[in-house]
């Protein structure tokens, strides 16, 4: 490397006597930069600028480059060879592992922006060289590129989110279509194309119809002698209720209202919209403005603007007749998948509705089998476990489910009861099978008569796993602990669900198990933030991100809800209550979401693309195809694995 030595520029901190520190060829700097995030963004001119600027420092190993609340920043480091560790000291003189960074890694600029000591200590683990940048040069570099600051301030700024989201989206998923992204850049507002046409509860039949018809509208809203609205009257309504029953058209509007009506805002994106259609099987959405209805949209509507829209597959699975229709679904999914993808979509809202879907094709599945088998001798729950229950499924992978059913005093009932679901479950789960489900290696299905049992026993398995807590027992029960009622009487299910919650909440040795698990995975990064991948066998060179990615903020969420009752089952939507409830901060859930946003967005694509070339997905990536903004994004979310197993420490000290 052309350099020359020059005096010793020392930025604070405990350092080697043997410190020396030189001038650099610019030009040197500048190709460092150039592949460097957040610089490499910058135009050439710029980096030719201020790549006159820097010089570069030498550290020994051990040695002690800044110390927590002791040194004055007065330069900006960035790495250029070598390893640093970063860690933050106690009152008590506890010392936590933050991270470990190496080629490329940046510290000092958040003392610097906030001007104020640093608030870490970072001693080198090897020889280390880096580039400095003196802070008054840095700080007019940040204000020359406000976007600099934004990076160094937030773990995920919103640039570098959204630039590795469309990389990913125009990348690795070549568009097929060039009318996309209009689930998510279009607002429900712009569906709209006429106010709303709104009549008296006194109007009759006929007067409604004619009014439909010479306004080529397919619904009028009803309002009371209040003038709220309190319905909807759709053409679906007058074929349905009138033609086909021969209701006298002379008859009262409000004879074939229906209520209430579906509502939305006006300014959600038209995913949203979507979504409320399938969830709540609305054909018709009143969309609200700030102070009044604009208009009203239909399933139909989304369709005609979007194309080929999703709707048309949850419509085949709320229609089939027969098993072998259902079969044939799954196979459409990457298809679904991809609409998404290059609609927009991130991880979770593919999981919303996938896991609708899913849902979908199970309960048709299931009234289909109630049908040929007849009704059951008691009401019954069926439990979707583990990513189902979760609803963070996207394509299918092995069956997690159960069954429970109400007890009986009655010995005759109680065992009709057990014969019937345990006939009841095998079939469902062999049809789930056929739909492209596979089973559980483990037998965790409700096929198993161990997991197809009535209320009572459920009660006794979550109080042994819970009260009397065994590290095995413990490892193999997580999935129960994400269970939802997804078919069948659903109030069992959440009766189970609350009593479960009020347990665990009680027991903080179960609790401290569970945490004990969390802290035993910690992210695959060697001292350097490389990646630790698998170094033989089949899976050689590449990481499982399910595992050592994935799975943290899912035991994390479930640790955390469990501990302070909350019911709710998906990853996000417990780290979002956490957050309502003040135990964690609103940015440590940014931080977390997008972390666990982009990991799951990796998977996805990486899966969607071995579903369309015909293999079974997995969840291993290899390291080596991700680009350099990938791998930045990717370590990032690793470092906020870090932050949270250092609050579960904190939470649970006797862990470990």
């Amino acid at each position: 490397m052309p350099c020359l030595p020059r005096a010793s520029a020392r930025s604070g901190g405990a350092m080697s006597e043997k410190q020396i520190t030189y001038a650099v060829t610019p030009a040197v700097v500048e190709r460092f930069l150039a592949k460097t995030l957040p610089f490499c963004e910058l135009d050439s001119r710029t980096l030719e600028r201020i790549s006159q600027r820097w010089i570069i420092d030498y550290y020994p190993k051990g040695t002690t480059v800044l110390m927590q609340d002791v040194t004055e920043v007065n330069y900006f480091h960035l790495i250029q060879k070598g390893g640093v560790k970063t860690y933050v000291t106690s009152p008590d003189t506890v010392s936590t592992l933050t991270d470990y960074g190496g080629e490329g890694t940046t510290f000092g600029a958040l003392a610097i922006l906030q001007n104020h000591k640093s608030d870490i200590n970072v001693e080198t683990v090897e020889d280390t060289f880096c580039f400095l940048l003196e802070k008054d040069a840095f700080l007019g570099l940040v204000r020359e590129h406000p976007k600099l600051a934004q990076y160094y301030l937030h773990t995920f700024s919103e640039d570098l989110v959204y630039a590795a989201y469309s990389e990913l989206r125009c990348e690795r998923i070549k568009a097929r279509r060039q009318d996309s992204l209009f689930l998510f850049s279009s607002r429900v507002r712009d569906l709209v194309k006429n106010p709303p046409e709104i009549v008296s509860v006194s109007t009759t039949v006929r007067e409604a119809a004619r009014r439909m018809s010479e306004l080529g509208i397919g619904s009028v809203l009803i309002h009371d002698q209040s003038e709220n609205i309190i319905g909807i009257v759709t053409d679906k309504d007058l074929r349905n209720k009138v033609v086909a029953r021969g209701l006298d058209p002379n008859s009262p509007i409000e004879s074939i209202v229906t209520a209430p009506v579906h509502r939305i805002s006006a300014d959600l994106p038209c995913f949203d919209a979507l979504l409320k259609i399938v969830s709540e099987r609305a054909d018709h959405l009143a969309v609200e403005g700030k102070e009044q209805i604009l208009g009203v949209v239909s399933a139909r509507d989304i369709m005609v603007s979007q194309g080929a829209s999703p709707l048309y597959i949850f419509r085949e699975a709320a229609t089939q007749r027969n098993f072998e229709g259902l079969h044939d679904l799954t196979r459409k999914l990457p298809i679904l998948v991809r609409r998404l993808i290059e609609e927009g979509a991130k991880a979770g809202n593919i999981t919303k509705m996938i896991s609708l879907l899913s849902d979908k094709i199970q309960n048709r599945l299931m009234t289909l089998l109630t049908a040929e088998m007849g009704p059951p001798p008691v009401p019954f729950a069926w439990l979707s476990l583990g990513s189902e229950g979760r609803r963070e499924q996207v394509f299918p992978t092995d069956q997690d489910n159960a069954l429970v059913y109400r007890d009986t005093e009655d010995k005759w009932q109680q065992h009709a009861a057990e014969v019937y679901f345990q006939a009841f479950a095998r079939k469902a789960v062999e049809h789930l099978q056929a739909c492209g489900y596979p089973q559980c290696k483990g037998d965790v299905m409700a096929s198993n008569p161990r997991w197809c049992k009535p209320y009572s026993v459920w009660c006794n398995y979550f109080d042994e796993w819970i009260s009397t807590p065994q590290p095995k027992e413990v490892s193999v029960a997580t999935a129960f602990f994400d269970f939802r009622p997804s078919h069948g009487d659903l109030a069992l299910g959440f009766d189970l669900r609350r009593r479960l919650t009020v347990l665990a909440q009680r027991h903080y040795i179960f609790l401290m198990h569970l945490a004990g698990d969390c802290l035993r995975n910690w992210p695959p990064l060697s001292f350097f933030r490389n990646f630790i991948v698998e170094k033989n066998g089949e899976q050689c060179n590449r990481l499982d991100l399910k595992t050592r990615g994935i799975l943290p903020f899912v035991n994390f969420a479930r640790l955390m809800a469990l501990r302070y009752g909350i019911e709710e089952t998906n990853t996000l939507g417990r780290l979002e209550v956490l957050s309502e409830q003040g135990r964690i901060s609103g940015e440590f859930l940014q931080d977390m979401r997008e972390a666990y946003e982009f990991q799951n967005q990796l998977i996805v694509v990486h899966q969607l693309d071995m579903m369309e070339m015909g293999v079974i997905p997995e969840t291993y990536i290899e390291p080596a195809t991700l680009s350099d903004l990938e791998k930045r994004t990717l370590k990032e979310a690793f470092a906020v694995i870090n932050r949270m197993l250092a609050f579960l420490k904190h939470e649970f000290p006797a862990a470990i």
